[in-house]
Formats: C-alpha cells, structure tokens, sequence
C-alpha cells in the first residue's frame, strides 16, 4: 500500500531558525533577538543572528529541496521583518525577500505552505504589552493582511499559529523561551486568549483577501497519548487524557484546539481555571473559531497510558539528543484522536527527531538513527490512514540544521547539514532516503 496519491510529503523550518540576516535591508528586532542578547539563556550564548544565512542563500537551499524531491516547504514569515515596529510602515525589501522566495519554490515545482507565526514577535510590540495586550490581535491582523495581500496569489496553504502551547507555556509561563517571562497564571490565560483571537482575525484576513481559493489551518503540538493495548478501555483512557485538561499550565491538546475548533473552551478547564480566567467577551468564541480546512499537528513523541490514568514510563528508553522519547504510535494514535474530536482532515506539520550528526571521514553524513524514525513513524501514519484517518500530509522537521531556540545549534534536526563556520550544505543520508520515499509515494514504509 503507498500514501494517498496527492499525498502532500514536505519538510519545514521557520523564520528565525534559518534566515539569519538579523537587521539586514530594514529589519526590525524580534523578541528572539533580543532575548538571545541575555546571557546564559542559550547554549552557549548562541544566536540566530546568522543562522544559516538562509536570508541570503535561499536559492541554492530551494535548489537542495528541489533535489531532495520535496513537494512542499513549509516555511514561516519573520513579523518584523515585513514589519519592522510590528504595526505601520512595510519594509519593502523584507516583503520582497519572501515574494522571490515563493517564486523560487513555485519555480522548482515545490508548493509554499505559510505559517504567518512561528515565534519572532516582533520587538517593538513586545514592548507595548505584547500578546497581553489587548490591540494585539488587531497588530496580528494587520500583519497577517499584508502577507496575505502580497503572496496569496501564489500561496493557497496557510497556517496562523505555530505551537501556542509553546510560545505561551515556554515563553511566558516557564521563562524558557522568548520574552523569557514566568508570569501568574492570569496573565498566561489573557496572553492565550489574544493569541486566539488572532488566529480568528487571521484567518478572516485569509479568506477575506485570499486571491484564490485558501487551505487554512493552525499547527498545534498534537499533545499525544496512547493506550498500552488495544483494548476497548484502554483506548478509551488514552483519549480521555488526551482531551483534558488536569494542570495549571496550556501543555494540552483542547486548551487552543477546542476554541479553534469546537467554537468553545474545555469544560474541566474552564472549572479548574475559574479564577485566573480572562473576560471572555460576546463574540470572542466565534471570532476564534473560524472555520478550518484541516488540523495541523506537531507530533514528536506520545506517552502511553496505564489502566489508571497515569504515564508509564518504561526503564532505558530510547531517545533522541533532545531527551525525547522515542514513541512511534505516535503517529497513529496522535491523527486518529485529533480526527475524532475535531473531525478535520490531520496534517502532520512537523515530526522528526536530533540526532549526533558529523561529517564523517568519507565526507558523507550518515545518520541512520534518523531514517529509521522517520520509516517507524511513517508506518503507523500509514496505519491510521488505512483504519480510515484522513491524513493528507507530512512534514519533515527539519529542512536542514539550524537554530534549535535555547539549544541553540547544539542540536540538529535536519535532512541537510550545515556547516555554520562555512555556511556549506551536505545532503544527508536521510535526504536520499526521503527522496526515495517520496518518488515511490511510501509504498517501502512497511
């Protein structure tokens, strides 16, 4: 059995991972470059500043995609540079660099799939409150306009929020990531629900600017849990943890899905957060839920579920150099909750993993860790799909090695090595492979 045959088989990067470019040709400074400035917060006080100067060497990567066989590069646009203060004056050259981007993915036959955030909120804003202030889905919206203006006569795929569990959770909540705040749990809940609100205006701004027919979605952590076996119960279990919400944090599934979704928020967490809970002002719910063409979803990892409700960790197991579990069943039960609940067509946005990659002696970088993961995860996707689970797309993360957030490039996620020092290109083992994968549509994925 191959993959559906307009199975969409990409791979992705974002914005401040790869461009590099930090205040080239008008660029404004985002939060990810000034918390970057704070010592200790990254490994090794590393930086996106240059990355893999993907802001200057964009066609010769498209050129490796393009050997790669990718059919789709889901890529993000960096906020402040199309809008250095956020709000108000475009940068010309930065909007530019992103409409020759297009024509040069379009130009080697690969489909742009545009995630408008994926993190680098630009810091002029930032300083006026950012997501906890309240004009902050109008900045959004205004934002996701001009992108939207500019390139949807060639972009028909488009994603608004990468990850809000994350750039809420790590980044206001934990201090981990970017502003790099460890706020109450009110300001947590406001900041979530103006991201929210700004998902709903973008996709507004989509479907009302669009210059063909638009493919709107989200990219979410697909927070994922699975049974320990097949029984009735137990799979049952494993879907109700899935969908509830039992901390004081947004690490869930349903927190941001069942606003965009299901037009209303979670019941357990609207009772366990009472207190702590923004005005949820009439019409907020339906701004937010917008309707959507499919449910994107960033699934690394899952945690199987015992008889009781609780994770089971087993002794010695398998991990990537993030630290991350490796849990194939994933990708399985991951797409098939996510479809029941919200009954939305599921495109895996992101999944891969970090791997010790080198250069090796023969000048080749072999890293079969990594084509292994990616064949055990893509069999249990072809699973779901063959109980009935409309899944109509894969995206490889990453494109190529880049800037790992307060890992900084410490680890590496992609199918091209990049050497920093150099800025040179190596196609991975893993890209033939994938390449191989692709041409032959998955029928090897056994």
């Amino acid at each position: 059995m191959t993959f559906p045959e307009n199975f969409t088989w990409g791979a992705a990067a974002s914005s401040y991972q790869i461009e590099g470019a930090k205040l080239d040709d008008g660029k404004g400074l985002s939060i990810w470059d000034t918390f970057c400035e704070q010592p200790e917060k990254i490994w090794e006080n590393n930086n996106g500043s240059t990355a893999c100067n993907h802001y200057h060497l964009f066609r010769d990567d498209v050129k490796l995609m393009a050997e790669i066989g990718l059919k789709a590069y889901r890529l993000s646009i960096s906020w402040p540079r199309v809008l250095p203060k956020g709000t108000g004056q475009i940068n010309p050259k930065g909007l530019d660099f992103y409409d020759k981007l297009v024509d040069e993915l379009l130009k080697n036959n690969i489909e742009p799939w545009v995630t408008l955030f994926h993190w680098d909120y630009p810091y002029e804003l930032f300083a006026r409150g950012g997501w906890l202030n309240p004009d902050s889905p109008d900045w959004f919206a205004e934002y996701a306009n001009v992108i939207v203006n500019k390139l949807s006569d060639r972009v028909k795929h488009w994603m608004t929020l990468n990850e809000p569990q994350v750039f809420i959770g790590m980044g206001h909540q934990k201090g981990l990531h970017a502003p790099g705040y460890k706020s109450g749990f009110r300001d947590i809940l406001l900041a979530a629900h103006h991201s929210l609100l700004a998902h709903g205006k973008a996709v507004q701004s989509i479907r009302a600017l669009s210059k063909q027919k638009s493919i709107v979605g989200a990219a979410p952590v697909g927070v994922v849990f699975m049974p320990q076996d097949n029984t009735a119960q137990n799979i049952e279990i494993a879907r109700k943890k899935m969908f509830s919400v039992e901390n004081f944090d947004v690490w869930n599934n349903c927190w941001f899905a069942d606003p965009m979704v299901l037009g209303e928020y979670p019941k357990d967490g609207l009772k366990m957060f009472e207190e702590f809970m923004p005005e949820i002002k009439t019409g907020d719910l339906k701004l937010i839920s917008q309707p959507l063409d499919f449910y994107g979803a960033n699934i690394y990892m899952g945690s199987y579920i015992d008889e009781s409700g609780k994770i089971e960790l087993d002794q010695g197991p398998a991990y990537t150099t993030m630290g991350w579990r490796i849990t194939p069943p994933a990708l399985y039960w991951g797409p098939r909750f996510l479809y029941e609940r919200y009954k939305l067509p599921v495109v895996v946005t992101e999944n891969g993993m970090a791997n010790c990659d080198w250069i090796h002696s023969d000048g080749k970088i072999h890293d079969p860790q990594r084509i292994d993961y990616v064949n055990v995860h893509l069999h249990q996707l072809k699973k779901a799909i063959a109980d009935g689970i409309p899944v109509t797309g894969y995206f490889l993360w990453s494109v190529m090695d880049n800037f790992e957030w307060e890992h900084g490039y410490k680890q590496r996620f992609g199918l091209i090595y990049v050497d920093y020092k150099t800025q040179k290109r190596y196609l991975k083992d893993s890209a033939y492979w994938y390449k191989k994968t692709i041409i032959e549509n998955g029928k090897s994925i056994l």
